[in-house]
């Protein structure tokens, strides 16, 4: 198990790794020199980016900060595990938005008797601008891959045919 609690985010960002139709997508945390790169899916990154600009939404807006883009992935990646559930909040205390991450747990049921299984969890505490920033560039990198079939919403395979098997 191994978790990790960064209080002092000096980036947050998301990217991805791959060809269009085979990009791998990653969260990217980084404090000095230390780096903790998670590995999620697509829907995963929008979901949160939403949620995230949604929640900035509601709060007051402030002044006198300087808005920054959030920067590419540090390479190599090197994931240090996969994300299942996330979630976030705002900190009024702190004036900051708190990001949690928790460990995607592949959960094998044993007979009738389910197993408790511990999984690592990430919290990352962000500045309002950081959570700002990074909406913006995790809408960009969702946009950036193959459009979706306009039937069914999945993602159009450009790259061989541009067909997609409901048209059938």
């Amino acid at each position: 198990m191994q978790s990790f609690e960064i209080s002092d985010v000096d980036s947050f960002t998301t990217g991805t790794v791959g060809p269009k139709g085979q990009r791998v997508f990653f969260l990217q945390a980084r404090a000095g020199s230390s780096v903790v790169s998670l590995k999620l899916e697509k829907q995963q990154v929008a979901a949160i980016a939403e949620f995230l600009f949604d929640l900035l939404s509601d709060l007051p807006e402030i002044t006198g900060i300087e808005w920054t883009q959030a920067p590419e992935l540090v390479t190599p990646v090197e994931p240090v595990w996969t994300v299942g559930a996330m979630g976030a909040a705002y900190d009024p205390t702190l004036d900051s938005v708190v990001l949690m991450a928790e460990e995607f747990a592949d959960e094998e049921e044993d007979d009738d008797e389910a197993e408790e299984v511990d999984v690592s969890v990430a919290t990352f505490k962000l500045a309002r601008s950081q959570a700002a920033a990074f909406v913006e560039r995790a809408r960009e990198v969702v946009a950036a891959g193959r459009p979706p079939c306009p039937y069914c919403s999945r993602p159009l395979n450009h790259g061989e045919t541009g067909f997609c098997p409901c048209w059938n």
